[in-house]
């Protein structure tokens, strides 16, 4: 006999009824009737081509039989699996050595990563984490497929994600210690003279969104140099005559090598966001992660 039409309610009637020798005992501890569980032992009965249970010689009860006697360990050991398909899957970030995997660009990894890894070696000290750079192409698949636990960026997303707004950035400008204008506020007029760095993500690009603000107010400033990444703008800026306009929680990372200041403009904050796919939502593993991520975003907002 291969693949039994087995069901949890006829395992539990055998179980209950080896372990009761009793057809109405069993009943009511099945909460059912006896026709019911009678019902039940016709079925195990076909499907397993035996009696299971002969009634007693003393007319009281059932005694089990030679293969009722085997299944009793199997199916007891069957019902417990199958009870733990219902347990939650249990995380304790003392002992877990999961690896989780982040996506994020170098402006919010810089701002968040140092805080996330300091509370995760303090929590979680055999977890690991790994932060790749983001691909747009290919993210809806990651997230989907598990290969990215988290994505956080600004902007919109999949609208089949979760999300959380992690806190939203003001822009502030930055200059070196010493630079020849000076340390006090700066006006549009300076600040359209001065030489500036930008970060394009694309490389080589001269223009970006601040470019575009400014455009709106018949302005222009004179970039000069463009990089491809957020890391080298405070060590250009901390080494040159150049301003650069990004992210306060960016450029704070660097304020001992650098000044920074408010920009002569009104710019748009920008929101960082944190998306995860739904399959993660009831992972207590990745429920913990979200909120390690969280608290590293609050202590940022503290600063």
């Amino acid at each position: 006999m291969s693949e039994p039409d087995l069901d949890i309610g006829l395992l539990r009637a055998f179980e209950v009824l080896f372990a009761q020798r009793n057809v109405t005992r069993a009943a009511e501890q099945l909460g059912i009737g006896q026709p019911a569980l009678s019902a039940r032992l016709t079925r195990l009965r076909a499907l397993f081509g035996d009696t299971l249970f002969t009634p007693s010689s003393s007319g009281r009860g059932v005694v089990p039989t030679a293969r009722a006697i085997h299944l009793d360990p199997l199916v007891r050991d069957l019902i417990t699996r199958l009870a733990r398909l219902a347990e939650p899957l249990e995380f304790d970030p003392a002992t877990s050595e999961r690896t989780f995997r982040l996506a994020l660009y170098e402006n919010p990894a810089v701002m968040l990563i140092p805080d996330l890894v300091h509370r995760l070696q303090s929590t979680g000290p055999n977890i690991r984490i790994a932060v790749v750079a983001p691909d747009p192409e290919r993210m809806s698949e990651d997230m989907e497929d598990g290969s990215i636990d988290m994505f956080v960026g600004s902007g919109k997303a999949s609208s089949l994600w979760l999300s959380k707004t992690l806190f939203e950035e003001q822009f502030v400008v930055a200059q070196r210690a010493g630079h020849p204008r000076g340390r006090g506020p700066l006006t549009l007029d300076e600040y359209c003279a001065l030489d500036h760095i930008l970060i394009s993500a694309e490389g080589g690009g001269f223009s970006g969104l601040v470019d575009d603000t400014l455009a709106m107010a018949n302005r222009r400033r004179r970039v000069t140099v463009s990089v491809q990444t957020y890391a080298l703008a405070p060590l250009v800026v901390a080494n040159s005559d150049c301003l650069c306009t990004l992210p306060h929680r960016f450029l704070a990372k660097y304020a001992a090598a650098i000044e920074i200041m408010e920009p002569p403009f009104a710019l748009d904050a920008v929101g960082l966001t944190a998306f995860w796919h739904p399959r993660h939502q009831e992972d207590e593993g990745h429920a913990w992660l979200r909120g390690q991520l969280f608290a590293a975003a609050r202590e940022q907002g503290r600063r």
